[in-house]
């Protein structure tokens, strides 16, 4: 028999769709397969927030639960944005439309739903619910960090099995810690900047965009004759994954530099928080399984480890990336609000 409070609904807010999730105070989730709906977040803060009540709904429906049994909503957007829901003041990639600039995110659904709104930001939620997913019954006993390897670079720290915010909402802002490039790059080769502004910062090698804006021009140089060789840089830069599968020596150059990147963001995450476990997502990791064990073993090659870390810690991968984010929203929200 259920009641109040015996649900929680997870929204997980995109620049083109939102996926939505329900899970039971167990932690079973009631949705299990990807669904998405419009997000509308182009039309700016009112069109996002009718969306966003549109997948609500549909959440509760496909769950087949009533609103009343629900006890409140875990939510998580792209950022950047505080650690309470509020827009950067100077938008976003994902929030150009002016009315977006400073927007309270968080407050604005709360009211419009009429419940408890918990936020995350989407790298923070999709690594919790990879963190939990990984360990189980004893996920509050463990630490993680997680690198999700997209467009940019998105991340997460997770202690204690609870996601470290920080101050400012910035913590697990892994892609812009900025990493040694002695011995990454090849002779002659430029230093990667990164669209944050920084200089040698993770992201600004392992990426989409850092392939687009820096691996793949200075490689292709070495390889002038290789097939993409005057295709547009941005579909060049999405193909370069399927010649890596294919064993492309240019395309295995590029991938082991960013294996590299992510090593030394790891050794770097070692020797700071010492974590129970490595977890690597995004594009890489649903790719051929040879390729995907390839570079996975190669970012654990590039990771240094003392003979005490390696006995203990492990690396893994982050497995229902599309619905990682709504999940990981959920089990936000039911571990803040059974604990108010």
């Amino acid at each position: 028999m259920t009641g109040p409070g015996s649900y929680v609904v997870g929204l997980d807010n995109g620049g083109t769709a939102n996926k939505f999730t329900v899970m039971d105070r167990n932690g079973r989730f009631l949705i299990d397969r990807l669904v998405e709906l419009p997000s509308r977040v182009t039309e700016g803060p009112a069109a996002a927030i009718t969306a966003l009540r549109s997948a609500f709904e549909a959440a509760v429906e496909m769950a087949g639960i009533e609103r009343r049994e629900v006890l409140g909503v875990g939510f998580d957007t792209p950022g950047p944005a505080t650690a309470q829901g509020v827009i950067s003041s100077r938008g976003g990639t994902n929030f150009a439309h002016d009315e977006w600039k400073g927007f309270d995110f968080r407050t604005a659904l709360e009211i419009e739903l009429g419940m408890p709104v918990v936020y995350n930001n989407d790298a923070n939620a999709a690594a919790l619910y990879a963190h939990h997913e990984h360990f189980g019954a004893v996920g509050g006993e463990r630490s993680s960090i997680s690198v999700i390897v997209g467009t940019g670079l998105g991340g997460g720290v997770i202690e204690g099995g609870r996601t470290v915010k920080g101050a400012a909402g910035m913590a697990g802002e892994l892609g812009h810690v900025h990493i040694p490039m002695d011995g990454l790059l090849d002779d002659g080769q430029p230093t990667p900047r990164c669209n944050c502004g920084f200089v040698g910062d993770a992201e600004s090698v392992a990426s989409l965009t850092g392939i687009r804006n820096s691996l793949l021009p200075y490689w292709l140089t070495r390889f002038p004759d290789h097939e993409l060789a005057g295709v547009d840089p941005l579909d060049a830069a999405k193909q370069v994954r399927g010649f890596g599968e294919r064993g492309d020596d240019m395309a295995l150059h590029i991938f082991e530099q960013q294996a590299m990147a992510l090593g030394r963001l790891f050794t770097i995450a070692a020797n700071f928080t010492d974590p129970d476990l490595y977890l690597l997502g995004g594009g890489v990791i649903e790719a051929q399984p040879w390729f995907r064990d390839w570079f996975l073993e190669r970012v654990e090659a590039h990771t240094l480890l003392r003979d005490e870390q390696r006995e203990v810690a492990s690396f893994a991968l982050v497995t229902d990336l599309d619905m990682a984010g709504a999940r990981g929203s959920a089990i936000a929200a039911l571990s803040l609000l059974m604990h108010r």
